[in-house]
């Protein structure tokens, strides 16, 4: 089983012809809301792209907004731990969309940074812990810890990008990021791979969108080009990629071998870009069903462009092979 413990919102929806720049007003066309937040949608991704049993760590106001966000989660199949504050409003987002599939998110995290370390459940049964940074980080770094020490599998999404305390780097078996999440937490200047080298963990992911994803585990290299869709809304799509790989990686029974993280860079990869040609956070997931279906009718990457993508991300021969 896959505990995420993590933030959930709700995300109000605009979309635009472009995203509005500083001082600039853009007239919006409709206006949705959907149920959203890194943990929640990571969550539904597990439990619906994945196909792998979820649970999910949340904490939500005592107001109108909660209803939607669990029963989101609850139609995904994920079991709740909820937390109450009765002070706090829950999670709020605000969302542009532009006509291109692109967007600009601010988060409220109200509810969110209510979320403590005495409130992770029993670890009884689970495999992985899923972790994000949009809930205090003194909180995500006790549940690494504690993980850790209980012999579950730790996975932290550190997004939105800040500075990751050694204790909780040492904790994580496995780290998730874009390119510009990867450059903050290096803290160094230099290529992709120049970066991925630069922390210190057994594994690394790091998607680099439209071109797909590369990673490394324990020195070996790995390449997954993205598949070729039209966007309609990228919201989620990194999320979407999160669940499934944690889902696919405990559904291999942890196997940490890389033709298994290869599969499930695979099968992240095709979910992602199926959640692109959707609107919304959450229900942009698609289910696993569709997501094999989608799988079957592609072509698998050739090694000319898992070599382009790594060449791309300044990997070179010499540092590890392609795989």
């Amino acid at each position: 089983m896959i505990l995420v413990a993590g933030s959930a919102n709700l995300d109000f929806v605009v979309r635009a012809a472009h995203i509005p720049a500083p001082g600039e007003t853009v007239l919006g066309e409709d206006f949705k809301t959907f149920p959203g937040g890194k943990g929640a949608n990571q969550a539904v991704a597990c439990a619906r792209a994945g196909g792998a049993p979820t649970h999910m760590l949340l904490a939500l106001g005592e107001d109108r907004f909660a209803a939607p966000i669990e029963k989101s989660l609850l139609e995904a199949g994920v079991g709740l731990h909820v937390i109450r504050d009765p002070i706090r409003p829950s999670g709020t987002a605000f969302i542009c969309v532009s006509a291109e599939g692109e967007n600009a998110i601010t988060v409220a995290p109200g509810a969110n940074h209510g979320l403590r370390p005495e409130h992770l459940p029993s670890l009884t049964g689970v495999s992985h812990l899923l972790l994000q940074l949009e809930t205090p980080l003194e909180t995500v770094t006790r549940y690494a810890q504690i993980a850790r020490q209980s012999g579950v599998k730790v996975v932290l999404n550190a997004a939105p990008a800040q500075a990751i305390p050694p204790q909780l780097m040492a904790s994580l078996d496995l780290l998730l990021v874009n390119e510009a999440e990867l450059a903050v937490i290096a803290n160094t200047s230099g290529s992709v791979a120049h970066n991925m080298l630069a922390i210190d963990v057994p594994c690394l992911v790091v998607t680099l969108g439209h071109r797909g994803c590369i990673a490394r585990l324990n020195g070996q290299w790995l390449a997954q080009s993205a598949f070729a869709i039209r966007p309609v809304d990228t919201t989620a799509a990194g999320d979407t990629f999160c669940g499934a790989l944690v889902a696919a990686l405990a559904l291999a029974n942890g196997n940490d071998a890389p033709a298994e993280l290869a599969q499930a860079l695979h099968l992240a990869s095709a979910a992602a870009a199926l959640a692109c040609t959707r609107p919304g956070a959450q229900s942009s997931i698609p289910l696993r069903e569709e997501v094999e279906r989608f799988l079957s009718q592609q072509a698998r990457s050739p090694d000319v462009e898992k070599q382009a993508l790594l060449q791309y991300a300044g990997v070179m021969p010499e540092t590890g092979p392609v795989n």
